[in-house]
């Protein structure tokens, strides 16, 4: 079975308000092996870069101003995930963004270009319940070294990523996902025939909250201090 393990990076939290993909790191495995093949690009997000979004990957506009926008990388990031089994830590956050990135572009939806998604943000959630399970905290469960990783990476993260979704799949071929119905509670099925793409996000979703809330703190890191909306 093939995966591909993906992470994203953006100007922030929002794609149905503008914010947009600067960065995207792809991993294949085969049979739960690294193949070796790689996708990774960084992309010129056509606006600003947010301070408190620079502040969590290092990218700013000054570095994404002469790299390609996405629509110039789309057709090679299609043809290496095509019907592929995606594997992404909270994913619908990744998927927003490249749904809405095709969807600008008058193109079909991201997911229905893959065969389905692991998200191993819920995984970890049943396998773990009550306790954090942020990417760092799964390395460090798993001992999977990551003290290089100062900021946030794309393919660094995917890179950590494919190693903890091989610990948390040990000992499991290939999470049953020839039988995706029968995974709904902790894996997203994303059929074409199962994804209305009319859907508008009129309020923040819980995994949208967690996310700003996690932003904020990693904010605070960076400043040494609380900032006044944490106090």
């Amino acid at each position: 079975m093939r995966h591909i393990i993906l992470d994203t990076e953006t100007t922030g939290l929002h794609p149905n308000q503008g914010d947009r993909i600067v960065e995207i790191g792809c991993i294949e495995l085969e049979n739960r092996r690294p193949t070796g093949k790689t996708l990774h690009f960084y992309m010129n997000p056509e606006r600003d870069m947010p301070e408190a979004a620079a502040a969590i990957h290092g990218l700013r506009s000054d570095f994404l101003a002469d790299k390609p926008i996405f629509a110039s990388v789309a057709q090679e990031i299609s043809a290496f995930i095509k019907e592929a089994h995606v594997v992404i830590h909270n994913a619908p956050f990744d998927l927003g963004f490249l749904d809405m990135e095709y969807q600008r572009m008058g193109k079909p939806p991201f997911t229905q270009m893959i065969s389905g998604v692991v998200d191993t943000l819920i995984d970890a959630q049943r396998m773990f319940p009550g306790k954090r399970n942020r990417l760092d905290d799964l390395c460090q469960r798993f001992g999977i070294r990551n003290d290089h990783r100062k900021l946030h990476g794309a393919l660094l993260d995917a890179e950590l990523l494919a190693d903890v979704f091989l610990a948390m799949t040990r000992g499991q071929n290939d999470l049953g996902m020839d039988h995706p119905q029968e995974l709904l509670s902790s894996q997203m099925n994303l059929q074409k025939s199962h994804l209305p793409t009319d859907l508008k996000v009129l309020m923040a979703n819980d995994t949208e909250i967690h996310l700003h809330e996690q932003l904020l703190q990693e904010i605070a890191k960076k400043s040494k201090q609380p900032p006044s909306w944490l106090q």
